[in-house]
């Protein structure tokens, strides 16, 4: 059954008009008035009742409706987001034929996602609804949107393979709100403490720290620029050109190779600088409330279906903060990640037994190297990375013909990625997101490339970028796959946290999480969740049979492993 809501109510946002509808989209019932969450009697499970998994919320955009209920206590168990769905949908190879998918733009193509966090100075739960402008994006007739969308799947050329991916992106969406409603656990003391250790004390508005400022004395000194700001680049390197170091930008990489007295303060105060932009004191004030950092993820932000997050850095916090990140009294953190991913996708993907019979239950890298194949681990791993991002020269050039005989399959699947994209074409991920084509740009530079009258100039560009996009498409269906089965993880592990018993001791985070085990932040092949400390243990096994459920549903019996690290420690920074 589905439960679609089709509109509020001016009057009280609290109202939702809602229509169940059969498995093909077909109305059971005329629209009845109710209030939120007693929406969908069953599909949304109230503090401490529960779960009733055999309904699904149909909604236009789960960040328009679901924040509503958790701010209310209540959990939806599953849901079909129409927005995340149409973007798959409209341009996955599978469906390419239907009738969905050659169908004139509409408004439901301009869409755009809106933030997964309430929205600031409201405080009821059901003003929640009362978006303004907000809702205008919302098309109208969700009902012919859903009966639109199952047809296109039932007629496509991969219906198995398509629901599970749609419902893997819903169930993302799902988690990504729940997350930004529970927040990871971050102590601003601590925090503060290690920028004040780091950094200095706090500065007046406007100022450098005092760290940063004897290192940016340091560097005027041995440039001899007194007035330098070495926050201009260009300033910068000016004045090391001036100084006579030779190098061609203020990246570490080329500074690393000058032997000149700068070197060390300057890259000292590139670093430091770069920890009080990304995550200083503004970013505590921004972002953290409550005990709480409350991360805004963008579900399919990235064309091959990752994450990614719309300010707040959620997707790159870096290790010197980790430690801010502590478990509430009486609880643990269980930090797990997937290893060597997308190399195993890659196995998987291509149906390679000898590469899968490499990552057996270990170090796939290692066992790479087992094979004969290479001499040593850091070669496998260049290798296998400059085979998957496409790069040809250097150390990961020589490994290339070493790996393509090891392993054929997996390397040939690469090289018609490659030579598709080298040709305009489209590639398609394991169940069914498709790349974006080239464009119009590309199309004319390609065109006017083999003109009587191009210039060689032309031609070189021309191959330059149908190489780039080779590159890309060579990468998209590895990388693509890996966020279906870090999606599929993600799926079975919510559901399977839902399903455990409730905490003797109560965190911090807001109902309905506050005495059950629940995620709390995502990043690409990594997942934390915030679990009772009497439950921890038994999360991690959650957490692992997660992984290999994923694994099963994306590559079914054939024997690739997807191994996970798993730690169960008071803060982050213990788990690595």
């Amino acid at each position: 059954m589905y439960s679609v809501p089709l509109r509020t109510s001016p009057a009280d946002p609290g109202l939702v008009d809602v229509q169940d509808l059969d498995a093909r989209g077909e109305p059971l019932a005329a629209p009845r008035r109710t209030r939120w969450p007693d929406a969908v009697p069953g599909s949304v499970a109230a503090p401490g009742g529960p779960p009733a998994p055999t309904t699904r919320w149909v909604w236009d955009d789960t960040n328009l409706w679901y924040p509503a209920a958790l701010a209310a206590g209540a959990r939806v168990e599953r849901a079909h987001d129409l927005r995340l769905s149409r973007g798959i949908l409209r341009r996955s190879t599978f469906t390419a034929a239907t009738a969905f998918a050659q169908a004139p733009r509409d408004a439901w193509d301009d869409m755009h996602p809106v933030p997964t966090a309430p929205v600031p100075g409201i405080e009821r739960p059901d003003a929640l609804f009362d978006l303004g402008d907000r809702r205008t994006v919302s098309p109208s007739d969700p009902v012919g949107e859903v009966r639109r969308q199952l047809e296109a799947v039932a007629t496509s050329s991969g219906p198995g393979r398509l629901r599970l991916l749609l419902a893997a992106e819903s169930a993302g969406a799902l988690a990504a709100a729940e997350m930004s409603h529970a927040g990871l656990p971050w102590r601003e003391d601590l925090h503060d403490a290690m920028l004040t250790g780091m950094l200095g004390p706090r500065p007046l508005l406007g100022l450098r720290p005092a760290r940063l400022e004897a290192l940016a004395e340091q560097v005027r000194v041995a440039l001899d620029a007194p007035a330098l700001n070495p926050d201009s680049a260009p300033e910068l390197l000016k004045a090391l050109e001036y100084a006579g170091v030779g190098v061609r930008s203020t990246r570490k990489w080329d500074l690393e190779r000058v032997d000149h007295p700068v070197v060390a303060p300057l890259l000292e105060y590139k670093k430091l600088s770069r920890l009080l932009t990304a995550n200083g004191w503004n970013w505590l004030d921004t972002w953290v409330r409550g005990g709480r950092f409350r991360p805004e993820y963008v579900v399919g932000g990235v064309v091959t279906g990752r994450w990614a997050a719309n300010g707040g850095g959620a997707l790159q916090l870096p290790h010197q903060v980790r430690s801010a990140v502590v478990a509430d009294p009486g609880w643990k953190l269980v930090v797990a990640d997937a290893a060597q991913l997308e190399p195993r996708v890659l196995a998987g993907l291509s149906g390679d037994l000898v590469m899968a019979e490499a990552g057996r239950g270990g170090d796939m890298y290692q066992g790479i190297v087992d094979t004969g194949a290479v001499e040593t681990r850091a070669q496998a791993k260049i290798g296998m990375l400059g085979a998957m991002y496409g790069g040809t020269t250097g150390e990961s050039g020589l490994m290339l013909p070493r790996l393509a005989k090891a392993f054929p399959r997996a390397l040939e699947l690469l090289e018609q990625a490659a030579r598709a994209g080298e040709r305009g074409e489209i590639v398609t991920t394991r169940l069914g997101r498709s790349s974006p084509p080239p464009g119009s740009g590309w199309e004319e530079t390609q065109g006017s490339a083999y003109d009587e009258s191009a210039s060689s100039d032309a031609q070189s560009r021309a191959r330059s970028q149908t190489r780039a996009w080779g590159r890309f498409t060579r990468n998209f269906v590895v990388q693509g796959t890996a966020a279906e089965w870090a999606l599929c993880w993600m799926a079975s592990l919510r559901g399977r946290l839902a399903a455990m018993p409730q905490a003797r001791t109560s965190g911090k985070a807001p109902a309905p999480f506050t005495e059950q085990p629940h995620m709390v932040f995502f990043l690409h092949d990594e997942i934390i969740v915030h679990a009772p400390a009497e439950l921890a243990e038994q999360v991690a096994d959650e957490v692992r049979a997660a992984g290999a459920e994923a694994g099963k549903l994306l590559f079914g019996d054939f024997p690739v492993d997807f191994p996970l690290t798993v730690a169960v420690v008071d803060d982050y920074a213990q788990a690595k």
